[in-house]
């Protein structure tokens, strides 16, 4: 287990701990430990429980534990906790915006023990005796609660791909000539997943084995299927909560019934000029090819990430299909976090691993002072020795650079988080969002705006601020914003973390259409995270990005004249 789940696991003690009443000098060295393992630079997994004990605030007892999730995944004291806590309650720690001591509150004096439960109390205004559950903080709890009902089942697309990896790696083990492939939202890259789709073809004299499947080891769970012929034949199950489907056809209609199953609905069922649909050319035939369909249509082939109902079909008649971006195009990595703030890297360590994966340059951009008391955030004097460390390990570097960033709170309203001289001291700055987010259209657009509207302003970080299946972010005017970045030069990142990936894809081809460049940052906070730009790559596809517009897609070179060219008209307009 990485550093990240460790802590994760540590932290989801101290709640059970405060649920159970456990000994509040207790919780308390938990609480240290952790405050000095987030800033730990290595490995967890790599130090012997003598190493551990050494670390600032852990102790023995913290340290075994540690030990033990190390060799098994968990700790015995830990697992006592868990399974003498009911287990709805273990559903309720983690909801947004309740934390442990109030879900004991509602155990203790409501007899709550199950998210369903404290959805029904608070409709019924149950609540309302109860000490600091006031109408606002039952607001909160009750939107976190539909939220987590509306979104159960549903998946990442960075969870769901391996899952679906997975299981096909399964199926194949176990039944020879086996033809498979995932197919639906996931297939056209979706960032949220709410149906694994596959599609299945044996040879007919066999029948397909599917007690693979049905192992407790499965990475969803357990799994039973009912068959349905009825029509298509279909082979539906429920992986936890998560539906899975199974398309069985004969090898030759695999690719037919894959085009069908890959959809969207709006892009299979597009009218063609004699008044055809994509659907109708191939249902009674079948095909070698996806190209083909297409042809058939006299079209182009129409990459699966972009068949969605927002294609601009006239475009593609008048001007084909662009050279999507690649993972090759990507030359460096903006937007990183080291341990200067809270990355659990050193620069060095980032730099290596950047040089190691191929990359020609890395963004060093760690939290700005605003952030310090969350994220560790950089005061002007710590400013002064990142840069100072930047440019000692540049000077060893011949064919590779890393540039001086930050990541710079946008202040409520609107102004950056440091003075023009420090601003002018980096290369770059890529301008966020992370504190008083509960913003009404009108406020963060007019905040996103004026950030916008600073000269020093080279890329604006994660939109919306979204966290996938968890918040919404707050409500935006994506076209009052993109024209904004447009009159004012400014890049738009589309943030690689596959639990954010704003900006959002389907607003990506208007930017484009104003002229405006995007960047695939990582938001990395250690050398693990450099592996997300693979998720803002298909992102970026899907909104029809293209080499020629991504920023990081120049080289060393190219890049280096861009920020001082930018620098340079900054310093000239402050």
């Amino acid at each position: 287990m990485n550093n990240k789940k460790i802590v994760k696991l540590l932290k989801n003690t101290i709640a059970l701990m405060e649920l159970h009443d456990e000994n509040e000098f207790k919780i308390k060295s938990y609480n240290n430990a952790i405050f000095n393992l987030e800033r730990f630079q290595s490995a967890l997994e790599e130090q012997s429980k003598e190493e551990l004990e050494k670390i600032n605030g852990v102790g023995k007892s913290i340290a075994t534990a540690i030990d033990q999730i190390n060799a098994t995944g968990t700790f015995d004291y830990y697992e006592q906790l868990y399974l003498k806590t009911p287990e709805g309650l273990h559903e309720l720690l983690g909801l947004k915006g309740i934390g442990a001591k109030k879900i004991k509150q509602l155990w203790q004096e409501l007899d709550i023990t199950s998210s369903k439960a404290l959805l029904e109390a608070i409709e019924k205004g149950e609540l309302k005796a109860l000490k600091g559950f006031g109408g606002k903080t039952q607001e909160n709890i009750k939107a976190a609660l539909i939220r987590k009902r509306e979104n159960e089942g549903k998946l990442l697309f960075s969870e769901a791909e391996p899952i679906a990896m997975a299981l096909i790696d399964r199926l194949k083990k176990a039944n020879e000539n086996l033809q498979i492939e995932v197919s639906g939202a996931l297939r056209r890259k979706l960032e949220v997943i709410e149906e694994l789709i596959f599609v299945v073809a044996s040879d007919p004299d066999k029948a397909i084995d599917w007690q693979s499947l049905e192992s407790p080891s499965n990475p969803l769970g357990p799994v039973e299927f009912d068959m349905k012929i009825s029509g298509p034949r279909l082979k539906r199950g429920l992986m936890n909560k998560t539906p899975v489907a199974f398309h069985l056809c004969s090898k030759v209609d695999f690719v037919k019934t894959l085009f069908l199953t890959t959809g969207s609905e709006e892009h299979i069922n597009y009218e063609t000029e004699d008044g055809s649909t994509l659907k109708s050319l191939i249902y009674n035939e079948p095909v070698n090819d996806e190209k083909e369909i297409y042809s058939k249509a006299n079209l182009p082939f129409i990459p699966v990430e972009l068949r969605e109902e927002h294609l601009n079909w006239s475009a593609i008649k008048e001007n084909g299909i662009p050279d999507l971006i690649q993972m090759n195009d990507l030359k460096g990595i903006l937007h990183n976090h080291s341990t200067y703030s809270d990355g659990l890297h050193s620069l060095e360590e980032m730099a290596l691993e950047c040089q190691r994966l191929g990359y020609e340059y890395l963004g060093i951009t760690d939290h700005s002072k605003s952030s310090f008391f969350y994220a560790n955030g950089l005061y002007e004097n710590r400013v002064k020795d990142q840069q100072a460390e930047i440019d000692a390990l540049n000077a060893r570097y011949s064919d590779f650079k890393i540039f001086k960033g930050i990541e710079c709170d946008i202040l409520p309203d609107g102004s950056l988080d440091y003075d023009n001289n420090t601003l002018a001291s980096f290369d770059f700055i890529v301008c966020s969002i992370h504190s008083a987010m509960s913003m009404d259209k009108e406020k963060a657009t007019a905040r996103l705006v004026k950030a916008i509207e600073n000269p020093f302003t080279t890329i604006l970080g994660h939109m919306t601020g979204r966290i996938l299946l968890r918040r919404d972010g707050y409500p935006v005017d994506h076209k009052v914003i993109i024209e904004a970045c447009a009159q004012h030069n400014v890049v738009i990142e589309i943030n690689a973390n596959p639990h954010r990936l704003d900006i959002d894809w389907r607003w990506i081809n208007y930017a484009l259409d104003r002229g405006v460049m995007l960047s695939i940052n990582p938001d990395a906070h250690s050398i693990d995270g450099f592996a997300d730009m693979y998720y803002g790559l298909q992102v970026g596809r899907k909104g029809g990005l293209t080499k020629s517009n991504n920023l990081n897609s120049m080289t060393l070179k190219e890049i280096d004249d861009y920020f001082a060219t930018r620098k340079a008209k900054a310093l000239s307009l402050a």
